[in-house]
């Protein structure tokens, strides 16, 4: 018990010490261990045109040479083709962006 009140302890000092980006970095760094299940609706106005699930994060584009954020977001997660929300036969884990200006999309995790 003692050991476990010191290792809590350790760690709160450790936390206190970083950075804000530090202490997100570090959240994002066990978040991605962890996992998550969100997931990516996007709209056509109101109708929900394209799904993809199982989604551990999304991510914004930066330039390589400058670092500035680019006006797009990406991530990977599986093609939901049929919309069902469900990983069906043939429903492939893929890479995609889109774009912050023109795409309607709602993101969340999905439990």
């Amino acid at each position: 018990m003692k050991l476990k009140i010191l290792f809590v302890s350790a760690m709160m000092l450790f936390f206190a010490g970083c950075t804000q980006e530090t202490q997100n970095s570090l959240s994002r760094s066990l978040q991605n261990w962890t996992g998550t299940n969100g997931v990516l609706d996007v709209y056509a106005g109101d109708k929900l045109v394209h799904k993809f699930i199982q989604i551990d994060k999304l991510s914004t584009a930066k330039g390589t040479t400058d670092g500035n954020p680019r006006p797009y977001r990406y991530g990977y997660g599986v093609d939901d083709r049929n919309l069902n929300g469900k990983k069906d036969a043939g429903e492939k884990k893929v890479y995609f962006e889109f774009s912050d200006y023109s795409t309607s999309y709602v993101f969340y995790e999905r439990n």
